[in-house]
C-alpha cells in the first residue's frame, strides 16, 4: 500500500486519482469511478466527487493508496 500526501483536510477522489498517476484527466477518473472501477474502504465508489479523508484508503486497478492528511 502506498501513500498519497494531501495538503487540505480532504481531496476528491477524481483529484486523487490523478495525484497518484492512475489516471491521466479528470475526463479519464470520471470514466473509471462511473463504471464501478474505484472502491473507496472496500466499498465501490460511483461519485468522482467522494471526499477522502486522513485514513481513508481507495484501491485502483490492483493499486492501493492510503491518504495522509496534514
Amino acid at each position: 500500500m502506498d501513500t498519497l500526501q494531501i495538503k487540505d483536510e480532504f481531496i476528491k477522489l477524481g483529484q486523487a486519482l490523478k495525484l497518484a498517476n492512475l489516471v491521466e484527466s479528470g475526463i479519464d477518473a470520471k470514466l473509471v469511478i462511473k463504471d464501478g472501477l474505484v472502491k473507496v474502504n472496500g466499498q465501490t465508489e460511483l461519485q468522482r466527487g467522494k471526499k477522502l479523508y486522513d485514513g481513508d484508503i481507495f484501491l485502483f486497478d490492483g493499486q492501493e493508496f492510503k491518504i495522509k492528511g496534514k
